[in-house]
């Protein structure tokens, strides 16, 4: 018996997929780098790729800024490790709120960039609810036994732990990291207390 011959990759296909993720990596370091709101042309320039090709790949910025969203996602979710829900309360507090403090630092530029665009980008908007979703899915797992039915608790401590509760912390009062984690521990202390007691 024969084996199969190897799938082979069509180069094209392969050249294409190379393109795209150079363009998305472009457009996500250059909003790394502060440019809010990186021009088609700056993005082509960064990738070294022309303008006819991004525009080959994407429709248009709203496109390039949702694929660079999944990408965001994507790198979330592999940069996440869940939290042993047998670990002592205290010791889970402190581990999810160092967690969310690193990721959210992650996903910093790219936030910042896509509130700019989200309230006209149902794709952005989407990638929002994903990202809300994701940190519902590690509290009820990190702390499902203290949160238990409580959906009241569930949505405070979501919204305590997003990007918007962060931004005003780092951005609007200026708090160095440190000090925001501390707010963040704070917080999701004091509603898992209240709620314990």
């Amino acid at each position: 018996m024969t084996n199969p011959p190897p799938t082979r990759v069509d180069g094209r296909t392969a050249r294409s997929e190379r393109t795209r993720n150079a363009i998305i990596d472009a457009h996500l370091r250059l909003i790394g780098d502060g440019d809010m709101r990186p021009t088609a042309d700056r993005v082509a320039k960064l990738a070294g790729v022309s303008l006819r090709a991004l525009w080959s790949h994407f429709a248009d910025m709203e496109a390039l800024m949702a694929a660079s969203g999944q990408r965001v996602l994507e790198r979330r979710d592999a940069s996440y490790r869940p939290i042993p829900a047998d670990l002592p309360l205290t010791d889970r507090i402190e581990a999810f709120c160092h967690q969310r403090a690193r990721l959210l630092e992650e996903i910093g530029p790219a936030a910042r960039a896509s509130s700019l665009k989200e309230p006209f980008s149902a794709g952005l908007q989407r990638y929002r609810k994903l990202h809300v979703s994701r940190v519902r899915d590690e509290l009820t797992a990190t702390f499902g036994a203290e949160i238990g039915e409580d959906e009241e608790l569930l949505n405070a401590l979501t919204a305590a732990s997003l990007w918007p509760t962060w931004s005003t912390w780092r951005d609007a009062m200026d708090l160095p990291v440190d000090s925001a984690r501390a707010a963040l521990t704070r917080l999701v202390r004091a509603m898992l207390n209240e709620r314990a007691h």
